[in-house]
Order: C-alpha cells, then structure tokens, then sequence
C-alpha cells in the first residue's frame, strides 16, 4: 500500500495540473493520476494548432508563459506545462486508468490499472489512454468483458479531485462501421491526405477548421452536417472562410443529412430533404453518373462490395480513404455516477457547492469542465483554471480573496 496522500487528482491537463500546484503550494502533499499522457487532451489537438485565446490566459501556479507570438501553439503550451510539472516537482502516475474509488471522506482508496503497451503512450489516436479492455472503451461499446489486469496499484488520499476534462469521450454516431481504422474522432494533420478522398462529419469550429485545413493541403473534402446550417459559435474568422469555400465548390457541403453507415472506402448517407438540390461538383451527383470523384482523378475505384450493396431511398454514397466524425465529445458522466454524484437528469451538472466546488460526496470536489455538465462550452482552461484556488482555500480555511495572487 502506498503512503496516503492530502489529494489525489484525477485528471493530468492543466485545471488538475493547477490544483495539484495549488495544493503543494498550501503545504499538502498532491498525487496527479491519469490514464493517458500529461495534458493528453491537449496532446491529441491537431498538430498545428494555434490556440485562440493569448499566452497569459492559459497561466497556472504563477508561470509566466512565453509564446513567440500573439497566440501559443499547441507545441507551446505542451513545453509550458511540462515546465510546471517540473518547476513544483509534482508526483505524477500517467498511463494509469482508475478502475473503482472505495472508502470514503479523509480515507479514499483509488484502484488503478496499469495496462501493458498501453497505446496512450504510443499514439495520438483512441482515446486518451483508454487501451482495448478500458472500462470506458467498454461502456461506449456495450461490452461486459473482465480485463486481464497487467497491473495494479492503491493510493490512498484524505480528498479526492476530479477533473477528468470531455475530450476523451467522442459523441459517437453509432452507426455500423464507426469502429473502422480509417475513420477517426480526432483530427491530427493533412499532409496524408493530398489528393484523396476525405469525409468530415460535423457543423462546428473542429469539423470547419479540419475541412479547411485538409482543402488547402490538396484533399477533396466533403463537409457532412445534420443540420441546415453551420454551428452558431463558429469563431467569426473561420466563417466566412469555410462559407466561401462551399459556395465556389471547393468544398462540398451536405446539409441536412445523416450517416446511416460507413464502409471501408465509402461513407452512406441519407437526406437532404427531396427536392433539394445538390452542388455541381458533388462527390455523390458524380458517383450516380456512374463516376467517381477517384475515378475522375485516376485513383482506384470504389470497392464492388459498396458498389453493390442496394440503397436505401434518398441515400447517397460519398468515396473517402479517410473519415473524421468530429461531433463532439462529452465528460465520463458514468464515471462520476460510480463515485457517487449525482447529476441533473437533463443538463448531466454534478451537484456542488458553487463556492468551495464540493460535490454531494463529502471529500470529493469537481474542477475544470466536468462542472459544465453537458455544456462543455461554458468552462475551458482560462476559467477552468482558478477552480484550484476554491478548492484548495476551501480545504485549508483560507479565505480566497487571499488565496489567489
């Protein structure tokens, strides 16, 4: 058994990092576990990545971060909180999946699993450290299997912390062929998709921006939707860029429409409405002419078995080697039920207190955007951030207008 601990957090990004500073800062001894690599949500952005927001915003324990322009890049921000980590020396446990948390207020016992080969140290896609027999892979899938435990560990802490983050947990489709290698909840890069064939599935800032991105590095790209039209919050450069790039035709847009499959060298689709008339320079307008738009280049053609597979009505069929479904992603609310909080049957908001961020689990605060509930927009790292400071001023009686600097 391993010596106890003041806190342990769970949760490597930068609202845990910040907590765990705060409380080593306080006098406390802090553990910081995750499954996957430090600040894994972060790691797993898209290659080039520029954050929107300035350098100071994204600032925890009172480091100074030095960009080398106006905004930082996710390799920036990655340095910068390695160089926390480092700065005020915290334990870390990564590639550990908290399996089940025992005990209760002032004696909590969390059971971790080390998982051998475990593929959030090796690559960027599949969750963030969720290996093939992770709970949270299983519950996603529906899968009641008992894992083979490489290895197990206990840690023993007076308070525990959450802040297990959203972007580990894609909003699935859950349509037949999601599970498919070539397609991806996570946009990392175009450069392997020049001159292909690419289906991006969503109406958001990450579905916009990763069509533009691949559009400009040579791939033919085709924007799928549900819903009439763009997202609302789509920041306002991205906008009329990704507009104008649909209404001059170089990047195909389906509105109103819906994956019903995906195969290995196609995506199926239903809609738009009947009537509606579809682009000049649709991927789909060419494959019902009996072309497609690999044909048309000189690549290889759709696979017969697509080819051959009867229709259901009004749908379409679009080529892709690639497809990237960037619904969204939602926190572990399962996890969060199986510690014992409770949440709002319509929102998923864990019931806390909103000054010290206590949950109804005595001894068990919540930070960052797991608070948000199903509004993950709410909380991010530039607020996310300070709830270190609430908790930590709660836990030692300080009052916070003296804790923060």
């Amino acid at each position: 058994m391993n010596p106890p601990y003041d806190i342990i957090c769970i949760g490597a990004g930068p609202t845990g990092l910040a907590c765990a500073i705060e409380a080593k800062r306080a006098g406390l001894r802090p553990l910081v576990i995750d499954k996957g690599v430090l600040c894994n949500s972060l790691y797993r952005y898209p290659v080039n990545m520029v954050f929107f927001t300035t350098p100071e915003l994204l600032e925890i324990g009172d480091l100074p971060f030095v960009s080398g322009a106006e905004k930082p890049t996710r390799v920036e921000a990655l340095k910068y909180y390695r160089k926390c980590v480092e700065h005020y020396d915290l334990e870390l446990r990564l590639g550990e999946t908290v399996t089940r948390v025992d005990g209760g207020d002032g004696s909590f016992r969390v059971h971790t699993r080390v998982t051998e080969n475990n593929p959030a140290i090796k690559t960027r896609d599949g969750g963030a450290g969720a290996a093939s027999d992770d709970p949270v892979v299983k519950r996603q899938k529906g899968v009641e299997i008992t894992p083979l435990l490489a290895h197990e560990n206990v840690y023993e802490s007076r308070k525990l912390i959450v802040a297990t983050g959203y972007y580990d947990l894609p909003n699935r489709l859950g349509v037949p062929g999601e599970d498919l290698p070539h397609v991806s909840h996570y946009y990392t890069e175009p450069h392997p998709f020049w001159r292909q064939d690419v289906v991006v599935i969503g109406g958001k800032n990450s579905a916009a921006e990763a069509a533009l991105d691949l559009y400009r590095s040579g791939a033919r790209v085709t924007l799928v939707h549900r819903r009439a039209e763009l997202g609302s919050t789509i920041k306002y450069w991205v906008r009329p860029d990704i507009e104008n790039r649909i209404k001059a035709g170089q990047i195909t847009a389906l509105f109103e429409t819906r994956v019903v499959r995906i195969e290995r060298d196609a995506v199926h689709v239903v809609g738009p409405p009947s009537g509606a008339p579809a682009s000049n320079n649709d991927p789909v307008v060419e494959r019902q002419k009996g072309v497609s738009s690999r044909e048309s280049h000189g690549d290889q053609e759709l696979s017969r078995a697509t080819k051959s597979t009867p229709l259901l009505a009004h749908e379409k069929v679009l080529p892709a080697v690639h497809v990237f479904a960037l619904t969204g992603y939602h926190p572990d609310f399962d996890f969060l039920r199986q510690l014992g909080v409770k949440l709002d049957l319509k929102t998923n908001k864990p019931a806390l207190d909103a000054q010290t961020l206590e949950s109804n689990v005595p001894g068990l605060y919540l930070a960052g955007v797991v608070i948000g509930g199903n509004h993950t927009s709410e909380i991010f790292i530039e607020n996310g951030r300070f709830h270190g400071k609430q908790i930590i001023a709660a836990l030692t009686g300080t009052p916070l207008a003296v804790a923060q600097p």
